[in-house]
């Protein structure tokens, strides 16, 4: 297939400008190494994982790809010291870090030639991620599965405006499923797409099968934003969330909210496959998405789709 030459392909000299996102209970090293085999660049996502298998997944992944990939690393993470220094000990070359302030650790891993990209859900965040040192933004959208932004501002709106309050390359993401859908994104201004949902229905993926097949069989209206009191969230619907709903209806505090929420329900969800009591974390775009395949062939289809929109935008 040919490959695009823009920021984003030569930032982390990748054929396309398609990013993998580093999702907890789903991206582990085989989908990270997949993503980045065909071309693209795939993340390890951190957040679910405890310094020691951090380190697994990265010598893993190092074994089952020559090319490039990144780790995920959200700020809040309360280990967040020992996954840093495991980041700098593995010499891994690109850290996305989300879910927090990027002045806390960009300055230290530039220090170690490391390339930095930081998720934002506003312009306004945009502009400090850039202050801060960052090479790059991930402009994501009020679509997106997992930790969301409380502005609600959609990829559509979101996209151009960090565009415009920044001068590093922006990835959007949410709601961006398709080749098509990330042509869309490009046009208004983005340089490449991360994708989160799309690859959770992959067979590299590390969570549930309950739960991939949960996402093929979901359609539009199937998730909803929650838990805005405590950390922003799209849930796919089901008794746990039916659960987070009344509650925020009648108006409970964000130590109720807590309450419901309890420890460990992601895992519980994804990773277990309890679809009825766990925390079923995925972006709108579910509803697009009808099967399960190989990471390749996602990536593959992802660009066919795109090169084919860009070059005949009336194809249906």
């Amino acid at each position: 297939m040919p490959v695009l030459k823009n920021s984003i392909t030569q930032l982390f000299n990748i054929a396309y400008p398609i990013v993998q996102a580093g999702m907890v209970w789903t991206s582990g090293w085989k989908l990270a190494s997949a993503v980045s085999n065909a071309g693209a660049l795939g993340l390890i996502g951190s957040g679910s994982m405890y310094p020691d298998v951090l380190k697994e997944h990265i010598r893993n992944c190092k074994a089952a790809t020559a090319k490039p990939f990144g780790v995920n690393i959200p700020l809040l993470y309360p280990d967040i010291e020992k996954h840093i220094q495991t980041i700098i000990d593995e010499g891994i070359k690109i850290v996305f870090t989300s879910a927090g302030n990027p002045k806390t650790w960009t300055s230290t891993l530039k220090q170690h030639g490391i390339t930095v990209v930081h998720v934002v859900s506003s312009s306004i965040f945009a502009k400090k991620a850039e202050d801060a040192g960052c090479d790059a933004v991930v402009a994501e959208g009020f679509e997106a599965g997992g930790h969301n932004g409380r502005e609600e501002t959609t990829t559509m709106v979101l996209v151009p405006v960090v565009k415009e309050a920044v001068k590093i390359p922006v990835l959007a993401a949410g709601g961006i499923a398709t080749g098509k859908q990330m042509l869309a994104a490009m046009v208004l201004g983005a340089d490449g797409a991360q994708i989160g949902t799309r690859f959770v229905c992959s067979n590299e993926a590390s969570n549930h099968i309950s739960f991939k097949q949960k996402i093929v069989e979901s359609k539009e209206g199937d998730t909803m934003l929650s838990m805005k009191k405590v950390v922003p969230v799209r849930l796919l619907k089901n008794d746990f969330f039916k659960a987070i709903y009344e509650a925020e209806t009648l108006g409970a505090t964000k130590e109720e909210l807590s309450e419901i929420l309890g420890h460990g329900r992601a895992k519980k969800g994804m990773f277990e496959g309890d679809l009825n009591e766990g925390e079923l974390e995925i972006g709108e775009v579910a509803a697009l998405i009808k099967d399960i395949k190989p990471a390749a062939e996602i990536v593959k289809e992802i660009w066919n789709d795109f090169t084919i929109a860009l070059f005949n935008p009336l194809h249906k």
